[in-house]
């Protein structure tokens, strides 16, 4: 390898290692200070999507995401639908699902690169349940389910 190949992989290293940090930091809006850093956001991180509705409805669920179709899935009343994954080191990892039941649908994003987000699932396990009333996000911490998302009327 020449001379300069070998001093501009070394630049890139050291400069990669310093910077790195110093981009990924900031806090949650409660105040509370957490850094990102890779260790955490490179994890495992598991999405799971209950179907909490009454009167034996029926929950169509479509997840995906750039790189990858999870497929199709009919969830009877308390039936879920879990995945796990690594973020992408390099670019943005997102993961959106098209939900539908009687009372309508909603297509929404369930994975994205956020520390609120982050912070509701707790850094590792993100629950949303599909309820009469709408789509929720299990909010870990807080220990309630947070609002999210209303069914539209009709379905797409």
């Amino acid at each position: 390898m020449s001379f300069f190949y070998k001093n501009f992989m070394f630049f890139l290293l050291v400069l990669t290692t310093a910077v790195t940090p110093l981009i990924v930091s900031s806090s949650y809006e409660r105040g509370e200070s957490h850094n990102i850093n890779s260790g955490e956001l490179y994890k495992t991180w598991h999405v799971n999507v209950t179907n909490g509705m009454s009167n034996n409805k029926i929950l169509f669920l479509h997840c995906k995401s750039a790189d990858n179709d999870l497929g199709i899935r009919n969830l009877l009343v308390s039936g879920y639908f879990t995945w796990k994954f690594k973020p992408r080191i390099f670019g943005k990892t997102l993961f959106w699902c098209y939900m539908a039941s009687d009372n309508g649908h909603a297509a929404f994003d369930v994975y994205w690169e956020d520390e609120n987000f982050f912070y509701r699932c707790n850094w590792k396990f993100c629950h949303w349940i599909a309820k009469d009333d709408g789509i929720y996000l299990e909010n870990i911490p807080e220990e309630y389910d947070e609002f999210r998302h209303k069914w539209e009327p009709g379905r797409l």
